[in-house]
């Protein structure tokens, strides 16, 4: 049933990823946001590229919109009436972009820019040398999701030659409120294995007490031939299609590696991993706002050393809690959280582990949602993504494939971690990812 047009009533992971908005702005330099940078191999007109992103982003006057309650305290989207405003667009001339690495200061500082008010929820960079150039789309997580944000740059490439797409969108979303014994639950299954998960302390890096730090990023690039060789591999000991377990087998290995050496306390390394719950029915309805949940990850200490049996570890609780529909639980019992305020919300989501709620995030967005080769007349060598990772834990790791190429970004809060310690995570993925399978 489609409530308003005017009007898009949020999810519960919806009101969730706005919880933890309002608590990274407390917390650090902004909010709860990302970015996505795409690596060009020719110059553009930079003056063309504002006008033409200008005009296609007035076609979306939900870009503007801020959080209400209704009457019921149903938070929602007011989407406005017509956009009001140029977008946010800045241009900067650099001497080298030979490699992505050479761009990572600047768009370290650009993923860590706050936005000027509640209404503006992306921002452009342009950054142009004598012959190649890269646009970061720095976004707030309230208005896409990092799947939503890449296929949100796709329909701008694929309106150049299509025309605009109609900004009149009538959102389809409903106050969800009805079916609460679904909802309770759904609940009750969340609840018991929130319960499970917290016998166990968390193995994680102490936060310091300072606000307002913003993140620094580590970029780990692959070819195409060291991408084929990773991706082998992956379906070698992980199955075909299997790559994201075994990723993320690596990327537990090497911080286990860091945890030995800075002889941090607790039993197992918990991670939440995000899962796109998209039907894949209308695009333009799906790229907006957030549609994925989770799988919750708990490794015991014990069982990091063998690479082997960490897959079939990760294997197994993926296949259990698809299969007890945790995923969609979730998705169904944050529903119930909205009617509680932010600043409630935060309090409970540090409640069931003490505060330390991870010990490292992960994502692998897998195949992109950017499916065309260019951006207007230039060609896309590699897309990669930098987001910003709720405090605790304050470290993350995100890989993503595009091109046949594997990138993939460590996150992390400004003096979490030292440089030495970043290049001890950065040699242990690069050193297992070469390793040959046993």
């Amino acid at each position: 049933m489609v409530v308003s047009k005017r009007k898009r009533y949020l999810s519960g992971q919806d009101w969730v990823i706005s919880t933890l908005d309002y608590l990274m702005k407390s917390m650090t330099c902004s909010g709860n946001m990302s970015q996505v940078v795409l690596m060009l191999n020719a110059c553009l007109d930079g003056q063309e590229v504002r006008e033409r992103l200008n005009r296609f982003v007035r076609n979306f006057p939900v870009l503007e919109g801020t959080i209400g309650r209704d009457w019921k305290l149903s938070p929602y989207w007011k989407v406005s009436q017509a956009s009001q405003r140029d977008v946010s667009f800045f241009a900067t001339p650099l001497s080298d972009l030979s490699a992505p690495a050479s761009l990572l200061p600047l768009v370290e500082k650009t993923a860590n820019r706050r936005f000027i008010d509640d209404r503006e929820h992306l921002v452009f960079h342009y950054f142009k040398s004598r012959d190649r150039s890269a646009l970061a789309l720095a976004f707030d997580h309230r208005i896409f999701d990092a799947r939503g944000a890449e296929s949100f740059l796709n329909l701008f490439q694929q309106s150049l030659g299509n025309g605009q797409p109609g900004g009149d969108i009538a959102f389809s979303s409903t106050r969800a409120l009805t079916e609460w014994m679904k909802k309770f639950l759904a609940g009750r299954n969340v609840n018991r294995r929130i319960i499970a998960l917290s016998k166990s302390s968390p193995i994680a890096i102490p936060l310091s007490s300072e606000k307002g730090r913003g993140f620094k990023y580590r970029l780990l690039t692959f070819n195409e031939e060291e991408t084929a060789r990773i991706y082998d591999r992956a379906y070698q000991e992980a199955g075909y299609l299997l790559e994201s377990p075994f990723l993320l087998a690596v990327v537990t290995q090497a911080v286990h590696e860091l945890m030995l050496q800075r002889n941090e306390g607790g039993e197992s390394y918990l991670v939440p991993v995000t899962m796109d719950l998209r039907p894949g029915k209308n695009p333009l309805e799906e790229t907006f706002f957030n549609h994925v949940s989770y799988l919750f990850y708990q490794v015991p200490r014990s069982q990091a050393e063998d690479l082997k049996g960490l897959i079939a570890t990760l294997k197994q609780q993926m296949y259990d809690q698809v299969k007890a529909g945790f995923p969609k639980d979730l998705a169904e019992a944050s529903l119930l959280t909205r009617i509680a305020p932010r600043a409630l919300l935060g309090k409970l989501l540090h409640l069931p582990l003490k505060g330390k709620m991870a010990s490292f995030v992960f994502s692998h967005l897998g195949k992109s949602s950017y499916q065309s080769k260019e951006l207007m007349t230039a060609g896309v060598d590699t897309i990669f993504h930098m987001p910003r990772v709720p405090v605790p834990p304050g470290l993350g790791f995100f890989s993503n494939y595009y091109n046949n190429k594997l990138n993939l970004v460590i996150s992390h809060l400004d003096g979490l971690l030292t440089d030495d310690e970043v290049n001890l995570l950065e040699q242990g993925i690069r050193k297992r990812f070469a390793a040959e399978a046993r």
